[in-house]
């Protein structure tokens, strides 16, 4: 939803404390050590209570006959290809699915240390893995800023009272730091008039949810010594002016919000951070999330810690590299890569493929396009002219990785095919190339998708949000009909996924399954493209073996099959019976990883 997928504004070295620098090759831009993050991560999975049973419970488990758990009581929907729509039971054995099937069959493998759970008429399913969301970033977000989106403040009124009443709250000059307002939804710019009108003394920032803009009272442009005559700051940073010439309280990229950031946020510590992952983890696996996807903005340095947190106790946290990073990737060679991820060694962390940022975001008309915006002449424009992202992903090739190229414009998406098919060819070795988000794909470039085995992945909650914005401002109703196509995609058994690209969008898969069956969009209840509407059984296999096959792990999750990780989520009620309107209000019940419940 943003402009490039979201900002880097949170790894600037400015914006940490407490994380000393071993040395040069080990920053965080200047930020946390890795070898301070893994010292960190130990401490996560201690204070957080987060244990694996004991090496003697795990052998005990292990030799004992039979099922260390067994669900049933209620419907089992496994998901796998080919195989039966629904079971009435599951058998788990040491963290692994060993059969599914009829209770009766699955009785069998009860034994008197079997562990026996009545789903009580709920369904089971496996595990949701959200293919594309910046995880680490939603856990800064959620940490230190307050939430001011379109779902918790429809309108501008709300909008405000909500501020108001934050500022009742907040101690005597202690910054008022909110984020994700949406210009587009919520009655377009913030002012430094109306921000004023909420207080003249205490400082205010707003994000944007593009995470590339914001918005200041004047409070805050004092504290952040913007003078008058300030011009364009290195990295196109600015500040938005009104008719007189004079600070409207708009600023505009990194290197102008840093201005602000760097004041008002409190320093990112060790313990910060630590507070932000764990809660995180929590409220995405309340969400039935047991795997995650981070395409490029996780930081090289992070790594290995990232690799202790995720040891036990929290949901799988897969990886891309940045281009620029993708040297960094050497270090773990060892783990292999390619068509399958390369899986960490007694971890829920893996990686898979390196990110390239193709354009920008339609909604601020940065993606790039073959015809103009509506009512505009703007066409957006790429990040590389064609030539250097051949030379790009053929670097990728060479290296061994798939790509996953970002494109919201169609011009973008045929430069990435272009350089695509002449690196890879048809259908690598190497793995599933992707095309993040897809958004305004055409149906040529459909087929030339499934010609190449490349695969796109849908931000569905573009057409819950933007659907009408999508129809009325930027493309017109024939184009925006058209936009993230799943419905198409079906017709050309071309696999495809959903995602959220949180923090651009809220966490969630029942959503993404809930907006791709009905296309409507929750601005003007209107449907949007209903030729593009695909059955319950396409978006739930879109958030759940497809997405698993995006990020190199098909053969270990997804779906439910003896032999796969014991990955799975428990729902109050069954997503293909309920009203197709009130899928995302079914209640996430349980959430197992590894055999190991994290939630519920």
């Amino acid at each position: 939803m943003c402009r490039f997928c979201v900002g880097t504004i949170f790894t600037d070295k400015a914006l940490y404390h407490g994380w000393p620098v071993a040395n040069t090759a080990s920053r965080l831009n200047g930020g946390p050590s890795r070898r301070n993050f893994m010292a960190l991560a130990g401490a996560v999975a201690g204070t957080a209570g987060l244990g694996l049973p004991s090496v003697t419970a795990r052998a005990q488990s292990k030799a004992a006959a039979g099922a260390d758990i067994i669900f049933r009581g209620g419907t089992v929907i496994p998901m796998a290809a080919g195989g039966a729509k629904q079971a009435e039971a599951i058998a788990l054995r040491d963290g692994k699915i060993i059969a599914v099937g009829s209770q009766a069959d699955i009785s069998g493998l009860q034994t008197s240390n079997t562990k026996l759970i009545d789903l009580d008429g709920r369904t089971l399913l496996p595990g949701f893995v959200d293919p594309h969301q910046h995880s680490c970033f939603v856990a800064l977000f959620s940490e230190l800023l307050a939430d001011v989106g379109y779902i918790k403040y429809p309108t501008r009124a709300e909008l405000m009272a909500g501020l108001k009443a934050m500022d009742a709250k907040l101690p005597a000059g202690e910054w008022l730091l909110a984020y994700d307002f949406d210009n587009l939804l919520q009655g377009g710019d913030l002012s430094m008039t109306e921000l004023d009108g909420i207080s003249k003394d205490r400082p205010i920032f707003i994000w944007y949810i593009n995470m590339h803009d914001g918005a200041a009272n004047s409070a805050a442009f004092k504290i952040a010594q913007i003078p008058d005559d300030v011009g364009v700051l290195p990295g196109g940073g600015h500040f938005g002016r009104g008719p007189d010439g004079k600070f409207n309280g708009l600023v505009y990229e990194e290197s102008a919000m840093l201005k602000f950031v760097t004041k008002a946020l409190p320093k990112i510590t060790p313990a910060i951070f630590e507070k932000a992952m764990i809660d995180y983890f929590k409220t995405s696996a309340a969400l039935g999330n047991t795997t995650t996807h981070e395409p490029g903005t996780i930081q090289p340095d992070w790594i290995e810690g990232l690799e202790k947190l995720t040891a036990h106790g929290t949901g799988r946290l897969s990886a891309s590299l940045m281009y620029s990073d993708m040297k960094s990737g050497d270090a773990y060679r060892d783990y292999g890569r390619g068509a399958k991820a390369s899986l960490f060694p007694n971890s829920r962390f893996s990686l898979f493929g390196i990110k390239i940022i193709g354009d920008g975001s339609n909604q601020t008309e940065t993606g790039a396009q073959t015809q103009p915006y509506l009512n505009s002449d703007k066409k957006g424009s790429p990040n590389y002219p064609p030539a250097e992202l051949k030379t790009m992903v053929a670097a990728v090739k060479a290296a061994g990785w798939p790509v996953q190229i970002h494109c919201n414009g169609d011009a973008t998406i045929d430069y990435a095919l272009d350089a695509i098919e002449a690196a890879y060819g048809a259908n690598p070795a190497t793995g599933i190339n992707r095309i993040e988000h897809s958004t305004m794909a055409r149906p040529d470039q459909l087929k030339r998708m499934k010609a190449l085995g490349v695969q796109p992945t849908f931000l569905m909650n573009h057409v819950f949000f933007y659907g009408a914005a999508y129809r009325d401002q930027l493309f017109g109703p024939e184009r925006a009909a058209f936009m993230d196509p799943a419905g198409a995609c079906v017709q050309e058994e071309l696999p495809f996924t959903l995602h959220t690209d949180g923090p651009c969008s809220p966490l969630g898969a029942l959503r993404l399954v809930q907006t791709a069956v009905t296309r409507r969009c929750v601005v003007d209840n209107s449907v949007v493209g209903p030729d593009q509407a695909i059955t319950v059984e396409e978006a739930i296999r879109a958030v759940t073996s497809q997405a698993a096959a995006q990020i190199g792990q098909a053969d270990r999750i997804g779906s439910l099959e003896a032999g796969k990780e014991a990955d799975l989520v428990l729902l109050e009620q069954d997503p293909f019976k309920v009203a197709p309107d009130d899928i995302m209000k079914i209640k996430v019940s349980e959430t197992w990883v590894a055999g190991e419940k994290i939630f519920g």
